[in-house]
C-alpha cells in the first residue's frame, strides 16, 4: 500500500461553517454574500465553495483581534516597502550593468521576458494560496526573489543578468500578489482600496531614495552588492508578517476552528492532483505564447539576417499560434479553470483588465529608455534621472489614497475612473512637444505627474472594480488575472519600444554620426557609457542626441494613441455602488477585518 504524503486544513462544522468534502479539500460555507447572476447582476447567497487556503484565512479572521490586524497591515507596509525600494535600485542600475556587457540595446530584453512570465506566476500563485495556503505561497516567492537576486549577484554575463533579472521580477511581482490578496483577504470591499493605495505609498521614499542609493552602488561601492545586501535585508522583513499568520494559524488550531483532514491520496494521486488544480499546461502555453511572440521585435537587430533569419520567423508564428490553443485548452480542456467563464464574460471585469492592460502598453511603449534618455540627452545624473523618472509613480502613489477614499466614502467607482481620461489625455498628449533635447527637465517632469495622476485614478478603480462581482474565494483567481493584463500589457509595450530602438536607433545613428565614426556606430549604440563621453559640441554628440530625440519622439507618439482606448474600457463596466452592496449583501471577507 503506498502512503499518503499530504494532508489538508479543514474548518469544523462550527461557528458558523459548514461540513468539509473529503474528496474536494473544499467546504460549503453558510455565509451572507453577494455574487453574480450571467446579466452581472449582484444577488445574495447564503452558501459558498471555498477553497482550503482561503477557509483558514477566513478562520485566521475570526480569532484575531483589532491589535493583531492592525500589527498585520504594518507588517505587510514593510515587505512593500522594502520590494519598492529595491525595484527603484533595480532600475536604476540595469543600464549600466547592461552597458558593462556592451548589451545596453538588450535592457528591455529581459522586460519583455520577466513581464510577460511576471503575469504568469501569479495565476499558478492564486491556486497555491487557494489551495494550500496565504504563507506558502508567499514563501515561494520569497525563493523565487532571493535566487534572481543571487543570480544577479553573482552574473559574469548577460545571459546569467537577464536569467536571474526574470526570476528575481517573478518573484517581485508574486511576492506583491501575495500581499495584495492578503490584505483583500482582512479588508471589505468598501475599505479595501484604502489599505491598497497605502501599501503602494512607499513608492514615494524609493523614489527619492532607490536613483541616490544606485548612485551609490555605481560610483562609490560595487553594484553586486546591491542585490546581495537586499537578499539579506527582504528576508528579514518578510519574516514577522509569515510568524504572525503561522502563529494565528496555530492558534485557531489549539481553538478548534481548524483541524487536519488526511486526504487519502498517494503519491503519484497527489503529483497528478496538484498539477490539474494549478493548471501547469495552461501556464506554459500563455508563457510561450507571449514571449514567443514579443521577443523577436527586440533581437531582431542582432539576428544575422534581421526579419529574414528563420529563428525570428519561426518564434513569431509559433507564439501567435499558441494563443489559440491556450484559449481551447482552456474553453474546452482544462480540467480546473482559473475562473468560471460566467466572469470573464462579466463587462465590468473585462472592462477593467483591458483598462490595466492598455495604460500599461501606452506607457511603455516610451518608459523602457526613458531612463537612458534623460542621461544621455539632458546630462541627468543617475539620480536626477531617477527622480525625474519615478515622478509618473511619485504622483500616482500620493495621489491614490484620495481617490481610495473618495471611493469608500461615495461608494461610486465608475464615474471616479472617467475623472482619470482628461488628465491623462492631458499628461500623455504634452508628451509629444517636449520629448525634444530643448526641453527643459523639470518641464518632462511635469508631464510625468500629469500622467501619473490620470493613470492613478484608473488604476485604483480597476482594481476595485475587478473585484466587485466574485466572491471571496475567486479574488486572488481574478486579481491574477488582472494583473495578467497588466503583466502582458507592459511586455507589448517593452516589445514595441524595443523594436523601435533597435530597429530605428542604430539606423539614425549611422546616418548622423561622421565618417571616421560610422564603422563605431554599433559599438555607440550598445553602451551609454560611451554615448555620455562625448564632449558637447562635438559632432558625435550631436549626432547621439539627434538620434535620441528622433526615436523617443515617435516612441512617444506610438504610446499617445492609445489613451482614447481607456475610456471605452471604463465604458465597459457597470456602474456599482460597492458601498450599498455591502448594506445590502454582507461583505466578502470573513471575521475582523477592516
Amino acid at each position: 500500500m503506498s502512503a499518503t504524503i499530504d494532508e489538508t486544513d479543514a474548518v469544523r462544522p462550527a461557528a458558523g461553517f459548514g461540513r468539509p468534502s473529503k474528496d474536494l479539500d473544499i467546504e460549503k460555507t453558510p455565509n451572507h454574500l453577494h455574487e453574480t447572476n450571467s446579466d452581472g447582476d449582484t444577488k445574495s447567497v447564503e452558501s459558498e465553495t471555498f477553497q482550503n487556503g482561503v477557509q483558514r484565512v477566513r478562520a485566521i479572521t475570526e480569532i484575531w483581534g483589532k491589535k493583531t490586524l492592525i500589527t498585520m497591515f504594518i507588517f505587510l507596509y514593510l515587505i512593500e516597502f522594502v520590494a519598492f525600494l529595491q525595484n527603484a535600485i533595480d532600475a536604476a542600475l540595469n543600464p549600466y550593468i547592461t552597458s558593462s556587457f556592451s548589451r545596453h540595446g538588450l535592457l528591455n530584453v529581459g522586460s519583455i521576458m520577466s513581464t510577460a512570465l511576471a503575469g504568469c506566476i501569479p495565476l499558478a500563485t492564486s491556486k497555491v494560496i487557494d489551495v494550500w495556503g496565504r504563507v506558502e505561497g508567499f514563501f515561494f516567492m520569497l525563493i523565487v526573489v532571493v535566487v534572481g537576486m543571487a543570480l544577479k549577484a553573482g552574473c559574469k554575463n548577460m545571459e546569467t543578468y537577464i536569467a536571474g533579472h526574470v526570476l528575481y521580477w517573478a518573484g517581485h511581482i508574486g511576492v506583491l500578489y501575495v500581499t495584495d490578496v492578503m490584505a483583500a483577504d482582512i479588508t471589505s470591499l468598501k475599505n479595501r482600496m484604502i489599505i491598497f493605495t497605502i501599501n503602494g505609498t512607499p513608492r514615494i521614499a524609493s523614489t527619492f531614495a532607490g536613483p541616490a542609493i544606485g548612485d551609490l552602488f555605481i560610483n562609490h561601492g560595487n553594484w553586486r552588492w546591491a542585490f546581495g545586501a537586499f537578499i539579506i535585508i527582504f528576508i528579514g522583513c518578510c519574516l514577522p508578517a509569515m510568524g504572525v499568520m503561522v502563529y494565528m494559524y496555530r492558534k485557531a488550531k489549539r481553538a478548534g476552528v481548524i483541524h487536519k483532514q488526511r486526504s487519502n491520496r498517494t503519491v503519484l494521486q497527489s503529483v497528478w492532483f496538484y498539477f490539474v488544480q494549478f493548471d501547469i499546461t495552461g501556464i506554459l502555453l500563455i508563457m510561450f505564447a507571449f514571449c514567443l511572440f514579443l521577443l523577436p521585435f527586440s533581437l531582431v537587430s542582432y539576428a544575422p539576417k534581421g526579419w529574414k533569419t528563420g529563428y525570428i520567423i519561426a518564434m513569431i508564428v509559433l507564439g501567435i499560434l499558441l494563443f489559440p490553443v491556450f484559449a481551447i485548452w482552456e474553453a474546452k480542456f482544462a480540467p480546473v479553470q482559473f475562473l468560471p467563464w460566467k466572469y470573464l464574460r462579466n463587462g465590468t471585469i473585462v472592462g477593467s483588465c483591458l483598462l490595466y492592460g492598455v495604460m500599461f502598453v501606452s506607457i511603455f511603449c516610451w518608459n523602457a529608455y526613458f531612463n537612458s534618455y534623460l542621461q544621455v540627452v539632458h546630462r541627468q545624473s543617475i539620480t536626477h534621472a531617477g527622480y525625474i523618472l519615478n515622478s509618473f509613480s511619485l504622483a500616482s502613489s500620493v495621489f491614490s489614497p484620495f481617490v481610495a477614499w473618495f471611493i469608500s466614502w461615495s461608494g461610486n467607482f465608475k464615474w471616479t475612473a472617467y475623472a482619470g481620461v482628461p488628465v491623462t489625455l492631458i499628461g500623455t498628449a504634452l508628451l509629444i512637444p517636449f520629448r525634444t533635447p530643448s526641453t527643459a527637465p523639470g518641464v518632462l517632469a511635469l508631464t510625468q505627474v500629469l500622467v501619473g495622476l490620470g493613470t492613478g485614478i484608473f488604476s485604483t478603480c480597476a482594481q476595485l472594480a475587478v473585484m466587485v462581482h466574485v466572491t471571496h474565494q475567486e479574488i486572488a483567481a481574478i486579481t491574477a488575472i488582472w494583473g495578467l493584463f497588466g503583466s502582458f500589457g507592459s511586455s507589448i509595450g517593452n516589445a514595441i519600444g524595443g523594436a523601435m530602438w533597435n530597429n530605428l536607433l542604430p539606423a539614425e545613428l549611422l546616418k548622423r554620426l561622421p565618417e571616421e565614426q560610422k564603422a563605431n556606430y554599433r559599438a555607440i549604440f550598445g553602451d551609454i557609457v560611451l554615448q555620455m563621453s562625448f564632449l558637447d559640441g562635438t559632432p558625435e554628440r550631436d549626432a547621439i542626441v539627434g538620434a535620441y530625440g528622433s526615436v523617443m519622439r515617435k516612441m512617444v507618439i506610438t504610446g499617445a494613441v492609445l489613451v482614447p482606448l481607456c475610456f471605452v474600457s471604463i465604458f465597459l463596466w457597470k456602474n456599482v455602488n460597492v458601498k450599498k452592496l455591502e448594506e445590502e449583501g454582507g461583505k466578502q471577507t470573513k471575521g475582523t477585518v477592516f
